[in-house]
């Protein structure tokens, strides 16, 4: 009786988490879904290391964006060095931070929700926001979408610093409560390939060096 030959396993697909370059609030303000705040000089920079970086990668078949200003112009030489289009996708939006929303981190230090935030995130709402666990089902949502529609590709999602650590924290299978130990800085990319059963983390918070070599091993 002839065998049955087993069908070669599907190639994963790789997504390219890149958080937005440098603003003149970054490490000052918290600003959450605010409109209007712009890359700072440094951060242009950035965005532009990081394109030269992407560009080096064998392909890349879409660039998708949060679509606030910052994220939106650290995509943009990622598409132009591609040839693609950014596109639009709300499920990469920042954290809904709510009341907080623009505050001074400094001041935000001091409240005592700080440490619930830093020690317990899951049991936290921000006061006329979004939970961190509802932030981190979105974002891992808006990943399942997305890579759904590239089988076998790779892809660039340009979002924030929670929603890609609590996008690390899930692929890991780390609990959320203890995402705030993942390090995610801007313009630094992490990369998580979907589609051999688990995730596999590649990369988290990568800031320099060659992404030609990004796969499963």
């Amino acid at each position: 009786m002839a065998r049955t030959k087993t069908p070669s396993p599907a190639a994963p697909t790789v997504v390219l988490l890149v958080r937005h370059g440098q603003t003149p609030t970054t490490g000052k303000l918290l600003p959450g879904r605010a409109p209007g705040l712009h890359l700072a000089e440094a951060g242009q920079q950035q965005a532009q290391r990081a394109a030269e970086r992407i560009a080096a990668l064998a392909n890349v078949d879409a660039i998708y964006s949060s679509p606030l200003e910052r994220a939106r112009e650290t995509a943009a030489p990622i598409a132009a060095a591609r040839s693609l289009k950014v596109r639009i996708d709300k499920g990469l939006l920042e954290c809904d931070f709510g009341e907080w929303t623009g505050a001074e981190l400094k001041a935000l230090m001091k409240l005592p929700e700080w440490s619930t935030v830093q020690r317990a995130p899951s049991t936290f709402t921000f006061p006329g926001g979004e939970s961190f666990t509802a932030m981190q089902n979105r974002i891992v949502g808006a990943i399942d979408r997305l890579r759904a529609a590239h089988p076998g590709g790779t892809i660039v999602c340009v979002s924030h610093a929670d929603p890609i650590k609590a996008a690390v924290a899930h692929a890991m299978g780390t609990h959320i409560d203890l995402f705030q130990r993942i390090v995610i800085s801007t313009c630094s990319v992490s990369a998580i390939a979907y589609g051999m059963g688990a995730p596999v983390v590649l990369t988290v918070n990568c800031t320099g060096g060659s992404l030609a070599e990004l796969r499963p091993s």
